[in-house]
């Protein structure tokens, strides 16, 4: 299947949702979480296709998108691996973590690895400060992370 026909269907997509939606008037965080989750990301042209889906100016659905670090206007990686750098993670190590992981993945936070398969973030809380260092990927939370588990956790995301 060509690339512009998946791209057709996940419009398609999104545009039902919006269609199923109640009540579009305040449905705009709810929409763009939708469409970054069929998209993987909220390229421009996404933004625009929401903001005349829901009859509101470009601008606001791009302040939203810009506003919230949850959102991300460039493509993601399959896992996204997040590092918590909050106070209690921090103080346990989490940059110790974090150096590890680009080390491993050979990416910097904020990057995304030439084959797409992994992105790298840093988040300022998860809320687990029990489990500190936490690091998650995707829906997965890892907690007391240390540098020397780095690779083992790597390990269950490797074809």
């Amino acid at each position: 299947m060509c690339k512009s026909v998946l791209v057709e269907e996940k419009f398609h997509e999104l545009e039902e949702f919006i269609n199923e939606l109640p009540d579009k008037k305040g449905a705009l965080i709810e929409v763009l979480h939708k469409a970054q989750h069929i998209f993987g990301y909220l390229p421009e042209e996404v933004q625009q296709f929401v903001a005349e889906k829901l009859n509101i100016p470009a601008s606001k659905v791009y302040g939203v998108v810009s506003f919230y670090s949850y959102f991300t206007t460039t493509p993601r990686g399959e896992y996204v691996v997040n590092i918590c750098m909050g106070t209690a993670c921090f103080v346990r190590g989490a940059a110790n973590v974090l150096a590890e992981f680009e080390k491993q993945i050979g990416v910097k936070v904020g990057q995304t690895t030439a084959d797409g398969k992994f992105t790298v973030e840093v988040l300022r809380c998860v809320g687990a400060c029990g489990l500190a260092p936490v690091v998650t990927i995707n829906d997965r939370v890892y907690g007391h992370v240390t540098p020397n588990d780095v690779k083992k956790i790597l390990a269950e995301y490797q074809d």
